[in-house]
C-alpha cells in the first residue's frame, strides 16, 4: 500500500512539472480573461466580461451590461449575455473570431402616445430573451493584456411587440487581462 501511494505521489509530481512546463512554453495560453468595455460609458452604462478559454480556438463567456444614466441610453436597463466564440488566429484564443450569443434583457416598455401626440405613458419594463451572432478581433500580449473590438446583432424572441424595437446590438472596444 505504501509503495502504491508513493508511486502515485511521484507520478503526480512528474505530471505537475510536465503540465507547468507545457503552459510556460506558450505565454498566451492562460484560460481566464476579464475585460471592461471602454465604449459603454459613452452611452451611460458599464459592461464587464468574463471569458474562459476551452482550447486554442474556442471559448465561452458571459457579459454583464448595466445602464446607470438613463438620459443617454434610450430604453435598455441591463442585459446578461452568455456567449461562445470560435477563434481563427494563430496565437492561443486570439485574432479574428465569430460568436453566437444569448441575451437576457430588461427594456423599457413601448411608449403609448395620447391623442395630442405630445404626452405619453410608458408600459412597465419588458424582460426578454434574444439570440444573435457577432464577430470581432482580439489582440493579446505576452504579459496577458488584451485589446478587443467586437460587434454583434440579435433578435428579441418573445416580447418584441411590447417594446419600441425587436433587435439588440452588442458592440465594444474592450481592454482586459488574461490570467
Amino acid at each position: 500500500m505504501k509503495k502504491t501511494f508513493s508511486l502515485l505521489i511521484i507520478l503526480f509530481a512528474f505530471y505537475s512539472v510536465y503540465a507547468q512546463s507545457e503552459t510556460d512554453a506558450n505565454p498566451y495560453q492562460k484560460n481566464n480573461e476579464i475585460k471592461l468595455n471602454l465604449i459603454a460609458p459613452l452611452s451611460g452604462a458599464v459592461q464587464v466580461d468574463y471569458e474562459r478559454h476551452l482550447n486554442k480556438h474556442s471559448s465561452v463567456g458571459i457579459s454583464a451590461y448595466m445602464v446607470y444614466d438613463h438620459t443617454k441610453e434610450e430604453d435598455m436597463n441591463y442585459n446578461i449575455s452568455p456567449y461562445y466564440r470560435y477563434y481563427f488566429g494563430k496565437k492561443y484564443a486570439s485574432g479574428f473570431f465569430v460568436e453566437g450569443f444569448g441575451m437576457f434583457t430588461s427594456i423599457d416598455g413601448k411608449k403609448i402616445y395620447a391623442p395630442d401626440n405630445v404626452t405619453f405613458t410608458e408600459n412597465k419594463d419588458v424582460y426578454d430573451l434574444a439570440l444573435g451572432g457577432g464577430l470581432g478581433w482580439k489582440l493579446i500580449t505576452k504579459k496577458g493584456f488584451v485589446v478587443e473590438a467586437n460587434l454583434g446583432y440579435g433578435k428579441l424572441m418573445f416580447n418584441a411587440d411590447k417594446t419600441d424595437h425587436d433587435v439588440v446590438a452588442k458592440y465594444g472596444l474592450s481592454i482586459g487581462y488574461r490570467f
